[in-house]
């Protein structure tokens, strides 16, 4: 996975660089391509006025979180986090949607085997619904 960092606004040391790094390389998902980080000062001197954007870049829609802490750690942490969140919801719902209704295949099985004349495979069943 490539990982972009933008500071707009300052120059970014090495150490939070790194930790930005290490933090986006704990998301295990092989789709990921390219993680685009954006960190910022919001206006003003506000307590929590460090901003951190995260957008990965995969196939079909790309998550996007944006956060803000009292430092930039923080921020970061808390975007990871919540992509670790979507991503797990994603392939939750990917998982759900190629399981086949079991009892759907009983139901075409036990059709086929009443109905000696019509050859009814797995593959047919659950192909066709």
């Amino acid at each position: 996975m490539d990982i972009i960092i933008q500071s707009l606004g300052f120059k970014a040391g090495e150490n939070l660089e790194a930790f930005v790094s290490e933090k986006l390389n704990t998301l295990k998902n092989d789709k990921i391509i390219r993680a685009d980080v954006t960190l910022f000062k919001g206006p003003g001197s506000e307590a929590d006025g460090d901003y951190c954007e995260i957008r990965l870049e995969m196939p079909g829609n790309d998550p996007f979180v944006k956060r803000h802490g009292a430092h930039f750690e923080t921020a970061v942490s808390e975007c990871v986090d919540a992509l670790s969140e979507i991503l797990n919801r994603t392939k939750s719902r990917d998982i759900k949607q190629r399981q086949a209704d079991t009892t759907t295949i009983q139901d075409a099985l036990m059709e086929g085997e009443e109905d000696a004349d019509t050859n009814v495979e797995l593959e047919d069943v659950v192909k066709n619904p």
